[in-house]
């Protein structure tokens, strides 16, 4: 559905022939001016225009388009030509003045799993970091089928997509959360734990932490749902980013939360003495790729078990309080700049030092045969 590049083949033999190969500047004729300024122009996109044409699509029947011949993938296409329209801010609040905004929160319903996919992701797009923007979603009322997809979506991807944009939608967005949390959005949440698909687990584990760290009083009731139990689990997850998650969340419940901490529970001990083990085996390399990780790992042994992890005895845990001491320390721009006072100057060489370089005798340099 995108327009077609610009002709370099026709611009480059236009170059060619206005170039005699010495260098020197001609003088074009009216003529090859005006060309040049037309072919020039011609491929310069009006974006708003080509929004207003993407969003005539989008208002365009199903059926109409398939008579036209247009298919879900040429959709997708065109989805994927607006979503980079959108990344501008100011053409992502457009999107709503020209009307584009609620036909496109409609392909969220289309038939086809890849549009409702690629359709949350330009929601994702435009909502993020865009306060003005996550409005204008609301007030459409572009939670409800974000909703719809995250947690009854036949299709994982979709599913995925969905819970992306409800996480753009709801960040630093009180009233989103409120109706997040109103419509059993932690229920969804938990059940996409259980789901196979890693990406989505991560999404899920990435937006709990978010919400716990805002709302430190919803960890009552991510507790009474059995999350403690199922982050556990997913703590001992082959995948570096959903174990880290899951560990996240388990730290963000045990800080307000003292019932999520079972000491009894011999499968989670496991989990951590079976990290520990894996961490202090590491290369300095791979220990700086886990940081966030043995932090988690030392607090929650803490937390759990009332005393210090073997990482902590190991010298393996950066502790909070050594990371705000450096902070504190000034940065050592003198010594760049002054010589230490206390260094003695360097002493001139003497005559015993040159009689003594002069005695010895240079290794000779062999050549070979």
């Amino acid at each position: 559905m995108a327009k077609e590049g610009p002709n370099w083949d026709g611009l480059l033999k236009w170059s060619i022939a206005h170039s005699d190969g010495t260098g020197t500047a001609r003088k074009l004729s009216e003529d090859d001016r005006k060309w040049f300024m037309e072919a020039m122009q011609a491929q310069t996109i009006d974006v708003v225009k080509r929004m207003k044409e993407i969003t005539l699509v989008m208002q365009t029947p199903d059926n109409i388009l398939e008579e036209q011949g247009v298919t879900s993938t040429d959709l997708e296409g065109m989805l994927d030509e607006l979503q980079d329209h959108v990344e501008s801010i100011d053409m992502a609040n457009d999107l709503h003045s020209i009307g584009g905004l609620t036909p496109l929160l409609n392909y969220l319903k289309s038939s086809h799993a890849n549009i409702r996919a690629k359709a949350a992701e330009v929601v994702s797009t435009i909502v993020q970091n865009n306060p003005k923007s996550q409005q204008l979603v609301m007030d459409a009322n572009g939670m409800e089928p974000l909703l719809s997809n995250f947690t009854s979506d036949d299709d994982v991807t979709s599913r995925t997509k969905a819970l992306g944009a409800i996480s753009s939608l709801i960040r630093h967005n009180k009233p989103g959360i409120q109706a997040f949390r109103l419509s059993n959005g932690y229920a969804a949440l938990r059940d996409a734990l259980s789901s196979e698909s890693v990406r989505f687990q991560r999404k899920a584990l990435n937006l709990i932490q978010y919400l716990l760290q805002e709302n430190p009083s919803d960890c009552s009731v991510v507790t009474e749902l059995g999350f403690p139990r199922i982050l556990r689990h997913l703590a001992g997850s082959e995948d570096a980013e959903v174990r880290e998650g899951a560990l996240s969340g388990l730290h963000e419940l045990a800080k307000v939360e003292s019932s999520v901490v079972e000491k009894d529970d011999e499968k989670f001990k496991k989990v951590l003495e079976d990290r520990i083990n894996d961490i202090s085996m590491m290369s300095l390399e791979d220990l700086a790729a886990v940081r966030e990780e043995r932090q988690l790992v030392d607090s929650l042994w803490t937390a759990y078990y009332n005393e210090p992890s073997l990482l902590r005895e190991k010298g393996l845990v950066v502790l909070p309080e050594d990371e705000d001491d450096a902070q504190k320390r000034p940065p050592d721009v003198a010594s760049k700049v002054f010589k230490s006072p206390l260094r003695p100057p360097q002493r001139p060489p003497s005559s015993n030092d040159e009689k003594s370089k002069s005695d010895k005798k240079d290794t000779p340099l062999l050549l070979g045969p």
